[in-house]
């Protein structure tokens, strides 16, 4: 499976069609069930990246191997800046390894329900934790964190009035906002994002040519303070049957 390819035709049609998409929701005049209940497809389980495209972003980017990015220069500055050694004298180790950035590194996720309203997304790169909340969004989200808060909804084709075909297992889409984050770096090599950037994150679960199972991850930065326009990019994880593999490291500066 070229997932590349792929993942580029799954954004182009969440970022073309989110019309034809709503919202889960219950019964006529009923509450709506439980994220748990009305998800549309399994996240759950160990899955572990696909990296066929900017290989060397992802996995052993350089200092000044800045290209195709929408940065401003302010950001162009501070990366063309970057010393990882100062970030470890800081202890900011962890500042590619937040929501945005996390996502992109090498290794494997371990998914799972934490209870019926909140999904938990561990990383084995950098040793993260991130936690999905299903419903509204609290007033107060806390001190700002590597991983933000999360807010998720589930979404699924809108049938329309008077439709009531069935639909194929796993159509829908889950939207993942997070907000309320640590400025880190979108790229590990001091490429950076600031406190008040928005992680739009789109998730589908496809099967392959060999039911195998994989989920795409279209993930859409916006943040007025560094880039000129939204840093948009999908990751591939493909579904492992347990945890072999899977071997949590502290974040990794370098």
């Amino acid at each position: 499976m070229n997932s590349g390819w792929l993942g580029r035709i799954v954004a182009a049609g969440l970022l073309l069609a989110p019309a034809l998409f709503a919202q889960g929701r219950g019964g006529p005049g009923g509450p709506p069930p439980p994220a748990r209940a009305a998800a549309p497809f399994d996240p759950t389980g160990y899955w572990v990246s696909i990296i066929v495209d900017e290989w060397r972003f992802r996995v052993d980017p350089q200092k000044g191997d800045i290209p195709y990015l929408p940065i401003n220069a302010e950001a162009r500055k501070i990366a063309m800046a970057w010393d990882p050694a100062k970030d470890e004298t800081a202890g900011q180790q962890c500042k590619a390894y937040g929501a945005v950035g996390v996502m992109q590194r090498p290794g494997r996720l371990h998914i799972t329900w934490q209870d019926d309203n909140t999904l938990k997304i561990e990383t084995d790169a950098g040793t993260q934790t991130r936690i999905l909340h299903f419903g509204a969004a609290p007033g107060e989200k806390g001190a700002p964190s590597w991983q933000g808060y999360s807010l998720a909804q589930w979404q699924v084709p809108n049938q329309g009035r008077g439709r009531a075909m069935p639909l194929p297992p796993g159509a829908g889409v889950l939207k993942v906002t997070t907000t309320n984050m640590l400025p880190g770096y979108l790229r590990k090599n001091g490429v950076p994002y600031s406190g008040n950037a928005v992680l739009t994150e789109y998730i589908n679960r496809l099967t392959g040519a060999q039911n195998d199972e994989y989920i795409v991850v279209t993930a859409m930065l916006d943040d007025p303070a560094y880039l000129n326009q939204p840093f948009v990019r999908s990751y591939q994880f493909k579904k492992q049957p347990d945890d072999k593999g899977w071997s949590p490291t502290p974040c990794w500066a370098r």
